[in-house]
């Protein structure tokens, strides 16, 4: 037993380390929010720039003679607001990103920080490139799509909020998405699935990326298929590092000579009954070293 000072020292030492995490943990939130606010500080004067910058691929489809509307009244200084604090945390988030690593890197072990650093960094590449796909090809094609439908006699002038929030939902949509390889990749190297398994189920991922298409993506089928199918070709990519993840376990594991005859089984055999009925014969042994030992106290008592 040991002593209650110890005892009491070692209860204190926890608490003060449990504290010591959540310190730094402070620390790097607060740093990470300073981060974005400094660069919404710096974005905030070309707020409307940034707004005329998002809105481009709609005004590049308008009709001649029509533009985008505001039909609240605070709306042309919240929705540009609104946009540059999205912009200003999604320039951020590497530096967000950085801080999350620097507090989890210290419990890991190595071979976890040389998978988990690359995951990072691919995570957010994919990321942007998620919004990137979104702007370049989707909204010149989806816009150019709603604005070629209108009925005759109807004007397109779209609301700027409504603008806003369509092409945010698209952005996190398209981001998320982006995704479908790293969270693959993930299953495959910790064994929650495997390379078979995944192209099992290929057909069953074609139906859940029109499905998710459909509920991430505005209400038209054009958004959906241009969703859905980078879905499935990412997932086709995450497939093939599944595959590359199966050839290098299969690399690591050293291959055993096939079994000739009754020979080579009964040498197999030997290694793994022998510590085994050796610990039985030890285990024997101590039982009745154990009895021997009760019978001398109770003839000397």
């Amino acid at each position: 037993m040991p002593p209650r000072n110890t005892r009491q020292d070692n209860a204190r030492d926890r608490e003060q380390s449990f504290l010591s995490h959540l310190t730094e943990l402070r620390a790097r939130i607060l740093r990470s929010i300073l981060c974005v606010f400094l660069v919404f500080l710096v974005l905030s004067p070309f707020a409307n720039e940034i707004y005329l910058l998002i809105a481009t691929p709609l005004i590049a489809q308008l009709p001649e003679g029509s533009t985008m509307i505001a039909t609240e009244v605070a709306a042309p200084f919240l929705a540009p607001f609104k946009l540059t604090m999205m912009v200003a945390i999604a320039i951020g988030m590497p530096f967000v990103l950085y801080q999350a690593w620097a507090f989890i890197a210290p419990g890991l072990y190595q071979n976890e920080r040389t998978l988990a650093l690359p995951l990072v960094i691919s995570s957010a590449v994919l990321f942007y490139l998620g919004f990137a796909f979104a702007y370049f090809v989707v909204f010149p094609l989806i816009f150019a799509f709603f604005t070629a439908v209108a009925p005759e006699g109807v004007t397109v002038m779209t609301d700027i909020s409504s603008y806003l929030n369509f092409v945010l939902t698209l952005f996190f949509a398209f981001g998320i998405a982006f995704e479908v390889p790293v969270a693959t990749f993930l299953m495959a190297w910790t064994g929650m699935t495997t390379h078979e398994a995944l192209v099992a189920k290929r057909r069953h991922v074609i139906v859940a990326a029109f499905v998710i298409g459909m509920v991430l993506t505005p209400p038209d089928v054009v958004s959906q298929i241009l969703l859905a199918v980078p879905i499935w070709l990412l997932f086709e990519l995450g497939v093939f590092f599944s595959r590359t993840i199966k050839q290098v376990r299969d690399a690591q594991v050293p291959s055993t000579p096939r079994a000739q005859g009754n020979t080579s089984t009964s040498s197999k055999s030997v290694p793994t009954s022998v510590p085994i009925e050796e610990g039985l014969r030890r285990i024997k042994r101590t039982k009745k070293r154990g009895k021997r030992s009760l019978d001398t106290r109770d003839r000397n008592s």
